[in-house]
């Protein structure tokens, strides 16, 4: 088989199962490991997928920056956005992450909304600037621009201080064995960090995060207590999360 021919049947079996395993991959196609590794190192750095001890798994095509990610699934996000700001009551001190289905988010909390907003995203905060009800605390750091948050040992201080009722987490990648994931490394340190001080994470995951992974990982699956997902999301893709006990919103 070619080389291009296994390239082809490797993402095809990805996308019918969700993961592929070096060792069956080298059996089906009668060649050695070390070759399957090498078509998953070059798939890998064509973006196609993320490669994983023993195999590979779906690439999050979320894992893009900032100005791209707002392309990508507009009308789920604002869904899954408008769904996700219904969870906040007045008077809660709510953690709030970057990215672009944030940033929606904040756009469909009420005017008359009476709460405080913990961010480490300047895009989130000048969102709030008409929200006359919502005292906006902004966590500084170095700024990672791909994301447009502060990232870096300053923010993960500041984070320390914080006692929060709840956090909506940015990830680029929700999976059931490979966990929440993003493409940065030092945003995954953040992420982890303000996870810790909130007694409770909801994550927004619109289609294209479900089931995928990234480089970096923030923690286990189950580190959420909530998913919010778009309406058409189908019970197959979300029945793993749900076993673990994760509560899943449709929007």
């Amino acid at each position: 088989m070619l080389t291009t021919h296994r390239k082809q049947a490797i993402l095809a079996t990805l996308q019918r199962d969700g993961q592929v395993l070096a060792k069956a991959l080298s059996e089906e196609f009668g060649v050695s490991e070390d070759t399957v590794r090498r078509d998953l190192r070059e798939l890998a750095a064509e973006g196609k997928l993320q490669r994983v001890h023993g195999g590979a798994l779906p690439s999050s095509p979320a894992a893009v920056d900032f100005s791209q990610r707002q392309g990508i699934s507009t009308d789920g996000k604002s869904a899954i956005a408008r769904k996700a700001a219904g969870l906040v009551l007045p008077g809660q001190v709510v953690i709030v992450d970057g990215g672009t289905t944030c940033v929606q988010l904040v756009r469909h909390l009420p005017r008359t909304l009476q709460a405080t907003i913990v961010t480490h995203s300047p895009s989130i905060a000048v969102e709030l600037i008409d929200h006359p009800g919502i005292e906006v605390i902004l966590i500084g750091g170095r700024l990672f621009r791909h994301s447009m948050v502060a990232v870096g040992a300053a923010a993960i201080e500041a984070i320390g201080s914080i006692r929060a009722d709840v956090y909506f987490m940015g990830v680029t990648g929700v999976h059931p064995t490979a966990g929440l994931s993003t493409g940065d490394l030092e945003e995954a340190y953040v992420k982890r960090a303000l996870a810790a001080r909130a007694a409770e994470v909801v994550v927004p995951a619109s289609a294209e995060k479900i089931n995928v992974a990234s480089a970096f990982v923030i923690g286990e699956a189950s580190a959420a207590s909530t998913l919010v997902v778009e309406s058409g999301t189908s019970e197959a893709s979300i029945a793993h999360f749900t076993d673990m006990g994760i509560a899943v919103l449709r929007a």
